[in-house]
């Protein structure tokens, strides 16, 4: 069973940055799309960016095109999601899921099978 392990997230304030790592144990990805959604209490699970493992093709949802960043590491097996210029409005709790058949990068978070812990990211004004 492959286990998705979240790092970083934490208290900034508006304007700042911060980076979350997402590290697969248990096996290395090939044709998989590993992607960032949020959550705010009681509301659905929203796209942020994913990233495609065979060719490095990445999407961003338009709210945070620019600002954030995903990146891959091959010899961590990890994913990077880094956020910078943030805002009050990102605040969520991230997490990272994984879709190993994908046709394309999908936004909806239920064409996605295995997902981290979810970290908190709180942006302060």
């Amino acid at each position: 069973q492959v286990q998705l392990v979240q790092s970083g997230g934490g208290l900034v304030q508006a304007g700042g940055s911060l980076r979350l790592s997402c590290a697969a144990s248990g096996r290395t990805f090939s044709s998989v799309v590993i992607a960032w959604f949020r959550q705010d209490p009681g509301k659905e699970r929203r796209f942020v960016a994913g990233i495609r493992w065979t060719d490095d093709g990445t999407y961003y949802a338009d709210s945070v095109k620019g600002r954030f960043t995903i990146s891959r590491d091959n010899s961590k097996n990890t994913v990077y999601l880094e956020m910078n210029s943030l805002k009050p409005g990102d605040t969520a709790v991230y997490y990272c899921a994984a879709d190993y058949s994908p046709l394309r990068i999908g936004v909806s978070w239920k064409g996605y099978s295995n997902w981290g812990q979810g970290t908190q990211v709180t942006v302060s004004s």
